[in-house]
């Protein structure tokens, strides 16, 4: 029997590289907007860039690169992909 994947957020990715999306927290605006850009589960997601001290994180997933503030980057639930 395998262990699960470990569980991060996105704001974590820096140091992961690769994942896949489990969930994004919440049921308001700012949720339904993560989803409308494609942080769905079961979707990859990958590390670009990031602005230094705590700035926005830039991702890549279903082909298309998106920035995201650290608090937003915290509400989607990645596993990583080995």
């Amino acid at each position: 029997m395998s262990a699960a994947p470990p569980i991060f957020t996105l704001a974590e990715l820096p140091r992961l590289g690769r994942a896949r999306v489990i969930r994004v927290e919440g049921h308001d605006l700012a949720a339904e907007r993560l989803l409308a850009l494609g942080f769905t589960p079961g979707t990859e997601v990958g590390y670009e860039r990031s602005a230094p001290f705590g700035g926005p994180l830039v991702v890549w997933t279903r082909g298309a690169m998106i920035c995201l503030r650290p608090k937003e980057a915290r509400r989607v639930i990645v596993e990583v992909i080995a």
